[in-house]
């Protein structure tokens, strides 16, 4: 697999909609990072490292929804590729619809949030918008 990323954000974004309550997804240092954002903005509840007797091992994501059953994450989008890498300084950080999404970012002071981002003012690579 050569896109953790990607491959992270199809399984969160099919187990959202399938109404599953965790999805387990490749370790890798940036998934951690994705991870710890959708956290801290309120698209996931919970995640967790978890050792399954390979070297990698996985993370477990907590999935969270509304109180009437309707998932919280209704769009996460990759925007930043393999192939075509997306950079962007602080004055050309998208507003994800008007700003009530969020759109993560790689940066040299680790996986930010873009809100985090223009406080600290710094740019990075756009990794992926969610809403």
């Amino acid at each position: 697999m050569s896109d953790t990323i990607a491959d992270m954000l199809t399984r969160l974004r099919n187990a959202a909609a399938a109404k599953h309550k965790t999805v387990d997804v490749k370790n890798s240092n940036i998934c951690q990072g994705i991870a710890k954002v959708l956290k801290e903005e309120g698209y996931i509840d919970a995640f967790d490292v978890l050792d399954d007797g390979t070297k990698q091992g996985l993370i477990r994501l907590v999935i969270r929804y509304t109180p009437t059953g309707e998932q919280v994450l209704r769009e996460i989008k990759r925007i930043s590729k393999p192939g075509c890498r997306v950079y962007r300084s602080v004055k050309d950080f998208p507003r994800v619809i008007h700003g009530l999404g969020i759109a993560v970012l790689s940066t040299s002071k680790g996986v930010l949030s873009d809100r985090q981002a223009r406080q600290q003012n710094i740019g990075g690579e756009l990794l992926a918008t969610v809403a």
